[in-house]
């Protein structure tokens, strides 16, 4: 990724985003979320390059600032909350696109990425149940949310939602984790018994 208008039309790809210059100069464009009208991301030219500024979690923020040298901390803005991501070509653009998301899912803040975060949270070898993983996400009422959540899992890889099972330890329907028995066998991989299609939660719960 290289120009303004492969980074905008990544930013513009998730919902309930939209364009704007607000200081009637075309170098500066960015892109808010609708309705609290929050920036997730700026563009602007300078120095011959088109940058970047996203938000930047402060775990991930020296991450990507140290992994590579045209990441610095942001230009113009809050350097303990946003990033410069330089358009010179060293930057991989998958990485490019992680940055852009996750500071979209910064400003946004919604009950979907809560749970994700939560679920990131359960360690290897242990599992949680729905209430658990709603209740770390901010509301213990919203455990169906978290099985619609997980069912929607958008990156399995580093969303760990085999790790979830229900009250009585049960194992979540064949339907989910990639078929038959896939999440049995994820659970099995981390160290984790189950027997009869259920969890001991004595055992591996959180």
């Amino acid at each position: 990724m290289k120009t303004r208008e492969e980074a905008l039309a990544y930013a513009l790809s998730f919902p309930k985003t939209y364009q704007e210059a607000p200081f009637h100069d075309n170098n500066w464009q960015l892109v808010r979320v609708e309705g609290s009208k929050k920036v997730f991301l700026w563009t602007y030219e300078r120095e011959g390059y088109i940058n970047l500024n996203v938000k930047a979690d402060p775990q991930w923020r020296d991450f990507w600032r140290s992994t590579y040298a045209s990441v610095i901390p942001g230009w113009h803005q809050n350097k303990d909350h946003w990033n410069t991501i330089i358009l010179d070509g060293t930057v991989p653009e998958q990485e490019i696109q992680r940055m852009i998301a996750e500071s979209y899912d910064l400003v946004t803040d919604s009950p979907t990425r809560r749970i994700y975060e939560a679920v990131k949270k359960i360690p290897r070898g242990k599992v949680a149940t729905y209430g658990q993983v709603a209740e770390m996400a901010g509301n213990k009422k919203m455990a169906r949310a978290v099985g619609n959540a997980l069912h929607k899992n958008p990156d399995p890889e580093k969303i760990p939602c085999y790790r979830v099972v229900n009250a009585k330890g049960e194992l979540a329907g064949e339907f989910a984790f990639g078929g038959e028995g896939a999440q049995a066998r994820l659970l099995q991989a981390d160290g984790i018994a189950v027997v009869d299609g259920r969890v001991d939660l004595k055992i591996y719960g959180i």
